[in-house]
């Protein structure tokens, strides 16, 4: 409940501005802005080569450089964008606030609007999509507050809010989905973990009810990490979970595998955790200047790429 009052308090000011006459930022282009790589930034993908970082203000930012320089994007709409995915190095799909959808077909130079909020009714730009992940150039997955899970299987020419496929009676927000180990898994508040069971998904048994704000892994383990440090792990395709030691007291937010099959997953105070065994257990890596992280991405050249409220920063995991 808490997480939800918070949520509505972040949204009126949004209400207010189209109450008062204001331009919806769903029909403003993002602004250009020298300052946009040191703002907030929520999402990172791989695009082949090329790293792409969605934020604030639609902000769209596109590296050829593992991060040392930075390119703003054009994009159609000012709303706040939280998660970025690329399935191929050309095709790839943002969303964010406003319940917004946003389609690349150039590696994330050039972006343009699919999908918003307005068209699930008179609440729907009030609900953020919060993660979105694609399988291939056709289908794939948004999720986000109260339960929202997109479906498309035309490349996002169609979009289907399809909330009853999964097992979220209460309307629980969805705040990650990632195929992991060949099955593809949704999390969210109070513990809750879903794997897709033919059309539909089947809620799993978690030992964490607090909640969990994304998931990674390989064919070895899957982990879904949350509030507080903590991460659950399953070996078995999410039949069982078990908990797993951070020695941390904070948001877990993101995590990634390097090219070497280290799990790394980061926080919301700076914190770098290692695993090399596959998520069972993890190391703390020493970070000279931590800063906050919503995002991580994991360079071949043995570095990492942290984004957060400070914008985008890089560290040697090697």
């Amino acid at each position: 409940m808490k997480r939800r009052c918070l949520l509505a308090a972040a949204l009126l000011p949004v209400a207010v501005a189209r109450a008062a006459g204001f331009v919806d930022l769903l029909d403003t282009p993002a602004l250009a802005s020298r300052l946009a790589a040191k703002a907030l930034l929520n999402g990172l993908a791989w695009a082949g080569p090329r790293l792409v970082a969605v934020g604030q203000r639609g902000h769209v930012l596109t590296s050829d450089d593992v991060g040392k320089t930075w390119a703003q994007a054009e994009v159609p709409v000012s709303s706040d964008l939280v998660a970025v995915h690329f399935p191929t190095p050309q095709r790839g799909w943002a969303v964010g606030h406003d319940g917004v959808v946003l389609a690349s077909s150039d590696g994330g130079r050039r972006w343009s609007r699919q999908f918003d909020g307005r068209q699930l009714g008179p609440q729907g730009a009030e609900n953020p999509l919060l993660d979105v992940w694609f399988d291939d150039g056709s289908r794939g997955y948004a999720v986000g507050a109260f339960g929202t899970l997109l479906h498309t299987a035309d490349g996002g020419r169609s979009w289907r809010n399809e909330p009853t496929l999964a097992d979220n009676p209460k309307g629980l927000h969805l705040y990650a989905v990632r195929r992991v180990g060949g099955a593809l898994y949704l999390a969210g508040e109070q513990g809750l973990l879903l794997r897709q069971d033919g059309a539909g998904f089947t809620a799993l048994a978690s030992p964490y009810a607090g909640t969990l704000f994304g998931l990674v892994g390989d064919e070895r383990a899957v982990l879904a990490h949350g509030l507080r440090g903590h991460v659950v792990r399953s070996t078995d395709g999410g039949r069982s979970w078990q908990g797993v030691e951070t020695g941390l007291a904070v948001g877990l937010t993101a995590g990634a595998v390097d090219a070497r099959g280290r799990f790394v997953i980061v926080s919301q105070a700076g914190h770098v955790l290692v695993s090399s065994d596959a998520g069972a257990s993890f190391t703390p890596l020493k970070v000279e200047r931590p800063q906050p992280a919503a995002a991580v991405a994991c360079a071949a050249n043995g570095s990492l790429v942290l984004a957060g409220p400070r914008g985008v920063s890089s560290l040697n995991l090697s």
